[in-house]
């Protein structure tokens, strides 16, 4: 490198430091503007503190940040020091910031390795300059409609991103033929991963995100379902299929609150594993961070063993204990995940509370139509149910749409200050579960945090 452009890495570096370091005295999380700031001294800043890293890149629509911190866990819990963007910050400004503050005073990066989640539509953006070793594929559905658009868009983004990078390994999802279809004319190389088995009743399973063939245009037919549209697709005119997954949940043992047991296949050979979040898209995301250790060479024994004390993410199954109520904030922000979410809850079998947080904020998407595609009345109908509490931006909006789910007006409650909220819940004798969007859970998770001496989202 030349003298001017060391210096101009340099001051990039410092800046980027300087403005995180300013904005956390202040108690922010400095995610993003570091990043913007270090960019307008060198535009391509983030090429140079990557060079030489290892990096893994996770994106999609639901189960990116668990994902992620399920690949970050089992490489630190082997020695190995790792740089994650936890805090969530996605786009370009943020993963910059992100690696930039990681350097020495030359711009030089500290560690070796890297988990980096990355936003769908910034992936075009990110992965020319950071060149991924490997990049996951999570699943492809609706979300936030007013930005990406409907899920070809989006498709068409992640396909984008992933010409720039023909070197780097693609982990692809095997069940959403979405996901599926990146493979189609790609020199890189492609491993699969899925479910080998259905889930939950198979009857009128209802199919909204890719019912129709994405090469041919015939609707899709299944020999099982997972939820949403995943599973074992095929297409009855042009032949286009799932394809046998490398690593694959086989079998399901059990699910709790606490965790799933499950059969692990790999490469055709059996594992015992437990997975340390519940919920059955934890098995996806599991699964794909599985294969995407595998693929980045490293042992898979090392992965298989951390993956059992794994903890959550902010916001996503995250527990809390306030004076003797137990609470548990699960992120909701699309039709599909949400579904999962409120098919977790009514599960549970006991009596609890649940609390749904709405706001139509720009990180959201402004556009809040996808509650009436999820089913609440999975909570609505559920005994064990006992009270429903709405808050949030558009909480008289999530009321209308419980009432429509055929709930009863004196089972819910409107409550839009966190404050009283949060005392509320306090005063709760059953288990409370938080289901909110994005913001609405950045908000109700720092009064949460502040109230039982949690951390701040960004030291995730």
């Amino acid at each position: 490198m030349s003298k001017p452009f060391i210096l101009q890495t340099i001051l990039a570096a410092a800046v980027c430091k300087t403005v995180r370091r300013a904005l956390r005295l202040r108690g922010s999380g400095g995610t993003a503007l570091p990043g913007k700031a270090a960019m307008t001294v060198c535009k391509d800043i983030l090429a140079v503190t990557s060079r030489g890293m290892e990096i893994i890149v996770v994106t999609g629509t639901n189960g990116k940040t668990t994902t992620c911190r399920m690949l970050e866990h089992a490489l630190t819990s082997s020695g190995r020091e790792c740089l994650s963007n936890k805090s969530g910050a996605n786009l370009l400004s943020g993963v910059t910031a992100e690696i930039t503050c990681n350097t020495d005073w030359l711009g030089r990066p500290k560690t070796h390795y890297a988990v980096i989640e990355c936003d769908e539509g910034a992936l075009k953006q990110v992965v020319p300059l950071i060149r991924p070793k490997v990049i996951v594929v999570t699943n492809l559905f609706r979300d936030q409609l007013d930005r990406y658009g409907e899920v070809m868009h989006t498709l068409d983004a992640i396909r984008t991103g992933i010409a720039k990078v023909p070197e780097s390994i693609l982990c692809l999802n095997a069940d959403c033929s979405l996901t599926a279809s990146l493979a189609d004319d790609v020199p890189n190389k492609v491993v699969f991963y899925g479910m080998n088995t259905p889930v939950g009743d198979q009857k009128d399973v209802e199919i909204s995100d890719a019912k129709y063939c994405i090469r041919c245009g015939r609707e899709y037919r299944y020999h099982y379902h997972t939820y949403a549209h995943l599973g074992s697709f095929y297409c009855p005119n042009c032949g286009y299929k799932r394809q046998d997954p490398s690593v694959a949940v086989n079998r399901i043992l059990g699910i709790t609150t606490e965790g799933s047991k499950i059969e692990m296949q790999l490469d055709g050979k059996i594992h015992p594993v437990r997975v340390g979040l519940p919920a059955v898209y934890n098995l996806y995301n599991a699964a794909a961070a599985i294969c995407a250790y595998r693929v980045f060479g490293l042992p898979e024994e090392e992965i298989l063993g951390s993956i059992a004390d794994v903890r959550s993410s902010f916001g996503r199954m995250e527990n809390f204990t306030l004076g003797d109520v137990r609470i548990q904030m699960i992120l909701v922000k699309n039709p599909a995940g949400c579904n999962q979410a409120l098919e977790y809850v009514s599960g549970i079998g006991s009596d609890y509370n649940v609390v749904l947080c709405l706001n139509d904020r720009t990180a959201d998407g402004h556009d809040i139509s996808w509650i009436w595609d999820a089913d609440f009345e999975k909570i609505t109908q559920d005994p064990h149910a006992r009270s429903i509490l709405v808050s949030g931006d558009r909480a008289e909006d999530m009321q209308l749409r419980l009432k429509y789910a055929g709930a009863e007006e004196s089972r819910i409650t409107l409550e839009k200050d966190n404050a009283r909220l949060l005392q509320i819940m306090k005063e709760s004798t059953l288990p409370v579960f938080i289901l909110p969007n994005y913001t609405s859970m950045l908000a109700l998770r720092k009064v949460l945090s502040e109230a039982t001496g949690g951390e701040a989202f960004w030291k995730g």
